[in-house]
């Protein structure tokens, strides 16, 4: 079994996958809004609801569940119940070639930090990202630490687990998608370049930056001007800037 928890997080699952979530455990004494909204919604979806005291939720699970922990499936046989956005590198190669209108892919390369990868993906989500991509080792997983702080969009947006990034690049570029990648050391600002056609956005680690064979399979290299004092963005940040700058040029252009 695995468990998620968090308002936004159980909210989307009972949304989005009902038929994964086996129960849905309820701090006992919780009765505010929100709780009321998820058990309405989990009684609607058939979802059997057990109350429970505080320490046991907090037992449960290592984080801050805020009342509420959805016990899901989590076997090969039902996998795809749960993990419907989980993808192959085939599904996003598919994906590229059949969408209409330009694709937006972020890869996240080597970001092991789960907080980053769940501020990544909700940030992703709402800039309308078509897919995350990140390597199998090296990198975050969709554990419920990610799904918490991701508020919903690690049900939603496709999660693609790739055995080799500059390989999976590759593939991108013969599929006319062109590769950015984000580095400091970058001559030209992301301000500075044409960011409306197929696309994807590589975002390397905290600190080490892009690995090198990532780097040499990016077609641009960008980098976010910087103002102040410091010399950085954490990579969160750094992507929310980056994704929402190639919406605005979308948009208008």
């Amino acid at each position: 079994m695995q468990y998620i928890y968090g308002i936004h997080a159980v909210d989307s699952l009972l949304r989005k996958n009902p038929k994964s979530v086996q129960r849905l455990w309820v701090q006992q004494g919780r009765e505010d809004k929100r709780i009321a909204s998820l058990l309405e919604l989990a009684q609607n979806q058939g979802v059997p609801i057990a109350r429970e005291p505080r320490q046991d939720l907090d037992d449960m699970v290592k984080g801050r569940h805020q009342g509420v922990v959805a016990e899901t499936l989590d076997d090969p046989i039902h996998g795809e119940v749960l993990q419907s956005n989980l993808w192959q590198e085939a599904d996003l190669l598919r994906m590229v070639v059949e969408k209409d209108g330009p694709v937006l892919i972020l890869v996240l390369d080597g970001v092991t930090d789960p907080h980053t990868l769940g501020a990544c993906m909700r940030s992703a989500d709402a800039a309308g990202v078509d897919a995350v991509v990140v390597p199998k080792d090296k990198s975050a997983d969709l554990t419920p630490t990610v799904r918490k702080v991701a508020c919903g969009a690690a049900e939603v947006i496709p999660f693609v687990r790739v055995t080799n990034i500059a390989r999976t690049l590759a593939a991108l570029k013969e599929r006319n998608v062109w590769i950015f990648g984000a580095a400091g050391e970058a001559e030209k600002s992301i301000y500075d370049n044409d960011l409306t056609g197929p696309m994807a956005l590589v975002m390397g680690a905290e600190g080490a930056g892009l690995r090198r064979l990532t780097r040499e399979h990016c077609d641009f290299l960008v980098k976010l001007p910087m103002s102040g004092s410091v010399s950085s963005l954490n990579v969160s940040v750094a992507t929310g800037v980056c994704l929402y700058e190639i919406n605005r040029q979308r948009k208008i252009g």
